[in-house]
């Protein structure tokens, strides 16, 4: 039964009890985020501080409390047209998978290739730049592409990118530190695969990241330093306590555009796949009984993720998945507010970087090894099993793209490169660079689109298996597949491998039109 508001009271709660729940749930999510975005931003890319600090997280506060405010507006607007007073707000919040894509694809090669990490900056501000249109813009193109592309070539370059870019190095960092690292993921295990509830109903993410700290700061008390954690580092933190209100950064994002043939290989893609996962989202809250307009939630999400690009911030928003869990726990309107008030508080008075000097980066890599997981098995677990050969093969392109960023940072620390050393030499030991270089190039359009033709084969429609061969021809010549940048004829040779493919696919699909079926075959002759 559909709950609804009173005659005498026309306008919505903004705060129910049930709010308190969903705040402090989602709430979590939103900190565990925001600490591993910190953590890439100072550890991974080496970022200064004043710049992760002073810079890029007021603006990512600016931005998500727009998208909280605005989300809560429209389940308000919805509740009082409706009567209804069981409307839950849409979560939102820094896309997660995006926020490792512009890290380690975009922001990370290029702050390594430049030696400076403000130019890493710069490329991932230009890379939202062009999401944030393609979200306000590609409404009308979304259904077309889901409708077109299999679902496996989706999910199977997605979790390409979900094991070789999301996963391996949490993994490696947990085995590093396997006294923090190994009970924290047994925490998130136990939780979120097993079903284990903790006292209290504390969130795994939350309990793991004590647990963490825990045995660190214990670990120091008795001398061992393990997990790195001391007082000093957090004495230190507190130079960045202070009020820093975000600062526009136009200049900065149109210098990313340096990158752009690196920047679209990428950008345009997962700016469908953005759309995509919009359209579910919104979908499963209809599912749970509140409409929200698409086309609204999409300008929205690529609007707010303008704002917080010009000022500074190079993560992208987008509607959260588990809206019904929410509602179920009783949120409604309030919870997305405060998230972020919350939000704002923790981004604006610098209270991250005191959260980072209590908690060690290890106890949060199993959440993100969790995530990996969690992406690389929905391909699998949401298609169906014929179609697995289709996913592995779509998961390649991800792991060439990510051997040779191993290879070129190992030859880069020792002061060389694989032009210097001799791409000869490195074959001779078994390192295929330019099968790395070239396969691993625009890795997730070439994972979409291998994906996509093997999909094809093993459902027998090989006229549609041509197509995306042709589509892949023509992605290869202009360097959006198999190339480091956008230009023409950048790799022909692949380009013409995928044209005599999309040939010989389109002569079996006529071949299977032209055959006469078992019925006709089998009829004697009159």
């Amino acid at each position: 039964m559909t709950a609804t508001i009173p005659a005498a009271h026309a306008r919505p709660a903004l705060w129910t009890p049930g709010d308190w729940n969903a705040y402090f749930g989602f709430g979590t999510n939103i900190l565990v985020n925001m600490l591993v975005l910190t953590g890439l931003l100072r550890f991974v890319l080496q970022m200064p501080d004043e710049l992760v600090f002073g810079r890029i997280l007021p603006a990512m506060g600016l931005m998500m409390a727009l998208s909280t405010g605005y989300y809560a507006w429209l389940a308000y607007d919805l509740a009082k047209r409706t009567g209804r007073s069981d409307v839950c707000a849409l979560p939102s919040g820094i896309s997660v998978p995006h926020m490792f894509i512009v890290t380690f694809v975009i922001m990370l090669p290029i702050a390594i290739t430049t030696k400076d990490p403000v130019r890493g900056w710069e490329a991932g501000l230009a890379w939202v730049f062009i999401q944030s249109f393609i979200l306000m813009i590609g409404g009308f193109v979304a259904p077309w592409v889901k409708k077109v592309t299999p679902r496996a070539a989706l999910l199977g370059t997605l979790a390409g990118v979900s094991i070789a870019f999301i996963s391996m190095r949490p993994a490696m960092e947990m085995f590093m530190t396997p006294q923090i690292g190994l009970i924290c993921f047994a925490v998130i295990m136990a939780s979120w695969f097993g079903g284990v509830r903790f006292p209290g109903g504390a969130p795994a993410g939350l309990v793991a990241i004590a647990v963490g700290a825990l045995i660190a700061w214990g670990s120091t008390l008795f001398g061992f330093s393990i997990g790195g954690m001391s007082l000093d580092k957090l004495a230190g933190s507190f130079a960045s306590f202070g009020f820093s209100l975000p600062i526009p950064a136009v200049g900065h994002v149109f210098s990313g555009f340096e990158f752009l043939g690196v920047i679209l290989v990428t950008a345009i893609p997962f700016g469908v796949y953005d759309l995509v996962e919009a359209m579910d989202n919104v979908e499963s809250a209809e599912a749970a009984g509140d409409h929200f307009p698409t086309t609204r939630v999409l300008t929205a999400d690529g609007v707010v993720s303008l704002i917080g690009c010009l000022m500074g911030n190079p993560f992208i928003n987008a509607v959260y998945i588990g809206h019904p869990g929410w509602k179920a726990m009783g949120g409604r309107i309030g919870y997305s507010l405060a998230t972020g008030a919350t939000v704002l508080v923790l981004a604006w008075f610098g209270v991250i970087a005191v959260l980072l000097a209590l908690v060690p980066v290890v106890a949060i890599s199993p959440i993100l090894l969790y995530i990996g997981m969690l992406i690389g098995a929905q391909a699998f677990q949401t298609t169906p099993t014929a179609h697995a050969p289709a996913i592995a093969l779509a998961l390649t392109p991800h792991l060439a793209a990510w051997a040779k960023v191993l290879v070129d940072g190992a030859l880069g620390a020792a002061g060389t490169s694989a032009a210097a050393v001799g791409i000869d030499k490195l074959a001779g030991v078994g390192v295929l660079y330019h099968g790395l270089e070239v396969m691993g190039g625009g890795s997730i359009l070439t994972g979409l689109t291998l994906g996509a033709i093997a999909t094809f084969i093993i459902d027998k429609r090989f006229t549609e298996a041509s197509a995306f061969a042709g589509a892949g021809a023509a992605l290869t010549f202009f360097g959006f597949m198999h190339g480091e940048k956008v230009g023409f004829g950048v790799t022909p040779s692949v380009a013409l491998g995928y044209a005599m493919v999309a040939c010989f696919l389109y002569a079996c699909a006529r071949r299977e039109a032209l055959a006469p079926s078992p019925a006709t075959a089998a009829a004697p002759a009159e």
